[in-house]
């Protein structure tokens, strides 16, 4: 008997665990969603109003790290022309997962009318907000590849 309720123990405990890595997937889905679309208010949904965002740019193995405000960021994505189509794929998630918090690095491939641009990865923390993950810090590294 004991052996069974092991079982159902931890079979349940990875159902919810992949349930939270799914929802965490989807909140970081529609950020990207509203990037392509340059839809802010379809971003801000998932992100937390006092969001942090850095990038690390790299250029010949030095790292050079800039800040964006929020207000900075929705502005930028806002004025993307209509004829730039741009695309970040995600090419893998990486999820870790403590109560209401998660960390998320995302190798990523950025494209810019469908040619690479750069590649990197994301680092994502989230937190779990009113039942939604919502992004509370980004930090990237961006460079050429070769």
């Amino acid at each position: 008997m004991r052996q069974v309720f092991i079982l159902l123990f931890f079979g349940f405990s990875i159902g919810v665990f992949a349930q939270e890595e799914n929802a965490i997937k989807q909140s970081i889905s529609v950020f990207f969603e509203g990037l392509q679309t340059s839809d802010t208010l379809k971003i801000q949904s998932v992100c937390h109003k006092e969001m942090k965002l850095q990038s690390i740019t790299e250029k010949n193995a030095i790292g050079s790290l800039s800040f964006d405000s929020n207000s900075e960021f929705y502005k930028s994505i806002a004025a993307i022309p209509k004829n730039v189509k741009i695309e970040e794929r995600i090419l893998s998630y990486n999820i870790q997962i403590d109560g209401t918090m998660a960390n998320v690095c995302t190798p990523y491939e950025f494209y810019i009318n469908e040619k690479l641009s750069h590649i990197g990865v994301n680092s994502f923390t989230l937190l779990l907000e009113n039942n939604i993950w919502k992004i509370v810090h980004i930090i990237d590294t961006r460079r050429k590849k070769i």
